[in-house]
Order: structure tokens, then C-alpha cells, then sequence
């Protein structure tokens, strides 16, 4: 089965970290972007960060760079979001996402609804 599950979301303090995972089965990065978005309660989804499974290029939105980082382990199909300095704007579900192609800044360019989603982990950031 193709899919694609994040684990790793909980609730910690302001300035705290976390390190979100997302597990891909049933294809193999090569020629996809994977990517983590977030959507907070009552905003639009927004891509966080994106990167090539090509070269392993990432991209970060303006809000995150610096205290994210993104990484992969191709052997385990295995993304990983980490998550440092969290602040309560940083409160939000994040989902691990999957399209074919390449990233154009924290967003796979051919990313839609119709694309491989997880189901989301929830981070919760208390000040």
C-alpha cells in the first residue's frame, strides 16, 4: 500500500523542540518531493518545508528557517521534521506529503489533494 504516516507531535513549552517522522511505504523517494505542511486551527495548510528526492535539496518557508530542519533516511523511507525554538504560531497538525517531480520553494510543484497525504500529527506549543 502507498501511503505515507507522521508520528512524533505532542505538546511542549515555548522555545522547546520536537522531532516529527513520517513513513513512506509503497514507493521510493527517487523523483518525488516530499514535503511537511502544517495547518493551524482556522488558516489555510502551508508548506513548511520541501526537498528533493533527488538530491536531497531543501527549501524552508521564511517562518521556520533556522529552527527546522528537515532530513531523510532513503534506506528506511523514513523523512524527518526537526523541530527547535517552537513557538505557540508554530501550534498546528502537520502532515507529510508526497508528489512526483520537484520542490519550488517549501512546496512540491505538483502537489494538489489528489497527491499522497498522511493523516497528520498534531503539535501543540504552549507559551
Amino acid at each position: 500500500e502507498v501511503q505515507l504516516v507522521e508520528s512524533g507531535g505532542g505538546l511542549v513549552q515555548t522555545g522547546g523542540s520536537l522531532r516529527l517522522s513520517c513513513a513512506a511505504s509503497g514507493f521510493t523517494f527517487d523523483n518525488f518531493a516530499i514535503a511537511w505542511f502544517r495547518q493551524a486551527p482556522g488558516k489555510e495548510r502551508e508548506g513548511v518545508s520541501c526537498m528533493s528526492g533527488n538530491d536531497g535539496h531543501t527549501n524552508y518557508a521564511d517562518s521556520v528557517k533556522g529552527r527546522f530542519t528537515m532530513s531523510s533516511d532513503n534506506a528506511k523511507k523514513m523523512v524527518y521534521l526537526q523541530m527547535n525554538s517552537l513557538e505557540p504560531e508554530d501550534t498546528a497538525v502537520y502532515y507529510c506529503a508526497g508528489a512526483p517531480g520537484e520542490c519550488s520553494g517549501p512546496y512540491p510543484i505538483l502537489i494538489d489533494m489528489s497527491s499522497l497525504w498522511g493523516k497528520g500529527t498534531l503539535v501543540t506549543v504552549s507559551s
